[in-house]
């Protein structure tokens, strides 16, 4: 019987703390739409139509890439940068910059194996 006790006590502290960590999960997760909401409304007064769709394509596609645009549109907009609407001319241009530092150099490295020499003087 005592160990039903104990199982019980472990039970309801454990409940305890689950119920304790929930909300600030779920706070958290209401912060970070927030924050996504306050994002696309800026986004959606600095982009024209084209640019934005541009953007939705490619948020698909490169996400990584697609934040590295949109944090820099954020920092051009909140420095004053920008005036009006990017058109999608404009953002095309920004994109090619960052794609700049998003390019992956490769290298293609051959490995030759050693010719074995003994094969060649079994033909004579």
């Amino acid at each position: 019987m005592d160990d039903d006790a104990e199982l019980a006590a472990l039970r309801a502290q454990r409940m305890a703390e689950m119920q304790q960590s929930g909300p600030s999960q779920q706070e958290q997760r209401e912060a970070d739409q927030q924050r996504q909401s306050a994002r696309n409304s800026m986004l959606s007064q600095i982009l024209d139509q084209a640019a934005r769709a541009r953007l939705s394509n490619l948020a698909v596609v490169k996400p990584d890439k697609a934040r590295a645009v949109e944090d820099m549109l954020m920092r051009m907009a909140q420095g004053g940068q920008i005036r009006g609407k990017v058109t999608e001319l404009q953002f095309k241009d920004m994109l090619e910059q960052v794609s700049a530092k998003f390019q992956k150099k490769t290298t293609v490295n051959f490995r030759r194996r050693p010719v074995d020499s003994d094969s060649d003087s079994d033909d004579d």
